[in-house]
């Protein structure tokens, strides 16, 4: 069994591969917009809404996201908690994506 610290590691590793692979499939026009810090903070908010909305809970073989519905959750949130209340949900409908597609590949 690995150490806390150990686990911390590894979690940190994992984010840092999962935010190259999103800048890498984000448009270059909405990629410029998004510092690391802003694409680390969704991904922790994306990540809350699975949780949140029972998603992880389901019993079906397969679920449909809404990744729309998460885009405005990630914006409304951003905002709520006083990050940022300039995200686009129609930009930040690509990290979501990018996240689920990072997701889905490294099951």
């Amino acid at each position: 069994m690995a150490s806390i610290d150990e686990e911390i590691r590894l979690d940190e590793e994992e984010n840092r591969r999962e935010l190259a692979y999103i800048r890498t499939q984000l448009p270059s026009d909405i990629k410029k917009f998004y510092s690391d810090k802003d694409i680390l903070y969704m991904m922790d908010l994306i990540v809350d809404y699975y949780y949140t909305s029972g998603i992880l809970e389901s019993d079906a073989e397969e679920v449909d996201i809404d990744l729309e519905a998460v885009a405005d959750y990630v914006c409304k949130r951003a905002k709520e908690e006083g990050f940022c209340s300039s995200f686009n949900p129609d930009e930040v409908f690509f990290i979501v994506q990018a996240d689920l597609d990072f997701q889905e590949q490294n099951l």
